[in-house]
Order: structure tokens, then C-alpha cells, then sequence
């Protein structure tokens, strides 16, 4: 049997973030952050900058007013 990895740990919409940052200062592992770009809306939105370090425990995802992070384990 081939165990299959996916390498992706967080799909963030970032043109759906409102840049509240509530993701980023509740992450346990600090992996989040604020991009430096705007998106459609004109705001920082959040990205991932350490993916080795999350443990996709989803608080990020949870705490999201926007439902824009969807978590995969």
C-alpha cells in the first residue's frame, strides 16, 4: 500500500481575509504571519511561513471570522 503525503498544511483565501490578525496572535506555534502584499480588499492578509513547524491544530481556522483557513492534517 503507497501512503500519500500532502505537503499542503493550510489553504488560506487570502482575498477573503480581513487582515484581523486574530489567526496570527492565537497560533501556538507562531507559524503565522501578515503578508507584506494587500489583497483585493486592500488589506495584509495571512500566510503561512513556517509550514514544517505546524502542527495543523486548527485554531487558526477556528478563530477565523472569515472561514477563510481551511486546515488538513
Amino acid at each position: 500500500m503507497v501512503e500519500l503525503k500532502t505537503l499542503e498544511k493550510l489553504r488560506i483565501e487570502k482575498d477573503r481575509c480581513k487582515g484581523c490578525e486574530y489567526c496570527v496572535a492565537l497560533c501556538p506555534k507562531s507559524v503565522l504571519e501578515m503578508s507584506r502584499e494587500l489583497n483585493a480588499r486592500g488589506v495584509h492578509y495571512v500566510r503561512l511561513i513556517d509550514p514544517e513547524n505546524c502542527t495543523s491544530c486548527m485554531v487558526c481556522a477556528i478563530m477565523c471570522p472569515d472561514v477563510c483557513i481551511e486546515v488538513y492534517k
